[in-house]
């Protein structure tokens, strides 16, 4: 017969990490601020929205939490073009409808799996492109330079403050 494990004391618990002290905070909350800023910027020379939420979410992973494998830039970068590849399959297939995106949003998820590039907002991506239908050859061209631009800066601003984990863990 066999037997529970022995409860372990609370104390034993993993724990999780220590809150980032107020400068490491400012640090990257100023990151994140300026790269979102610079893509919203590049948007409004060339007329085009360069900033959509997924984006933002990968901006805060590559910032914040630079050791995670999703956001290390293979994750990033190929992560947003499975799920805009994901958004169009669907759309070639579907029409844009809220039903159509979840499955574009799942298909995303898989692929994002399969391929060894986890990243959550890589889903989102492909859900904007279901629901909204942006053109494919000015969208995607946005979307890969936009991802290389967040981790470019991800990877400056870890060499800016000394204390803080080098981003990226590995490049591919």
């Amino acid at each position: 017969m066999l037997r529970p494990a022995p409860a372990t004391p609370a104390t034993d618990a993993p724990r999780a990490p220590a809150r980032p002290t107020p400068a490491a905070a400012f640090h990257t909350v100023s990151a994140v601020t300026a790269v979102l800023f610079g893509l919203v910027a590049i948007g409004a020379m060339i007329h085009e929205p360069v900033l959509i939420p997924p984006l933002a979410a990968s901006a805060a992973l590559v910032h914040n939490a630079p050791t995670l494998p999703l956001a290390q830039p293979r994750s990033v970068i190929l992560g947003h073009l499975l799920g805009a590849g994901a958004g169009y399959g669907v759309l070639a297939l579907t029409h844009s409808s809220p039903w159509a995106a979840a499955l574009a949003g799942a298909i995303t998820l898989a692929a994002t799996m399969l391929a060894r590039t986890p990243h959550s907002a890589a889903c989102a991506t492909a859900v904007i492109v279901v629901l909204q239908t942006p053109a494919p050859g000015r969208f995607v061209p946005l979307l890969f330079g936009a991802t290389v631009l967040l981790v470019l800066t991800g990877f400056a601003a870890s060499r800016v403050r000394r204390a803080a984990p080098k981003y990226p863990a590995y490049w591919w």
